[in-house]
């Protein structure tokens, strides 16, 4: 009971590479100006001008709204979004969804009442932020 062994822990073992398996989630009242980064899912339901980075799954709820560029590994799209969207792998679009801009993913699931204004590029190529033009080449 009083042993001076080893000391053992029946709690389990956490380490700064594990990922967070919870949901970060922005309510309909939330409104953001600025970027949001996170590993682990995302549900925004609120508005959020900037920019998403989110290492696992984002979802907008139907009343969500993002200006900005969007990565992501898959999406669940019921709100709008003006800007670019790259997601990795699966896209969603539900049937009350607004897309204005520009998406790349590499499958795409696209609901009756879902509206979509833009370029869209999907298929096997992978998905890499867009590289900024430098200002001497736009000039040219």
């Amino acid at each position: 009971m009083f042993s001076k062994g080893k000391e053992t822990s029946t709690m389990p073992a956490t380490t700064s590479s594990s990922p967070s398996t919870g949901i970060n989630s922005l309510g309909t009242a939330t409104k953001i100006i600025g970027n949001l980064t996170a590993d682990s899912d995302i549900r925004l339901d609120g508005i959020l001008e900037g920019n998403v980075i989110c290492g696992a799954k984002l979802i907008l709820g139907p009343k969500g709204k993002i200006s900005g560029e969007v990565q992501c590994q898959n999406a669940v799209i019921e709100g709008a979004i003006e800007g670019v969207l790259r997601v990795k792998d699966h896209l969603h679009l539900k049937e009350t969804a607004r897309v204005k801009g520009e998406i790349y993913t590499n499958k795409m699931q696209f609901q009756t009442g879902a509206k979509f204004d833009g370029k869209c590029e999907m298929g096997g190529q992978t998905i890499a932020p867009k590289m900024a033009i430098p200002k001497e080449a736009k000039t040219a």
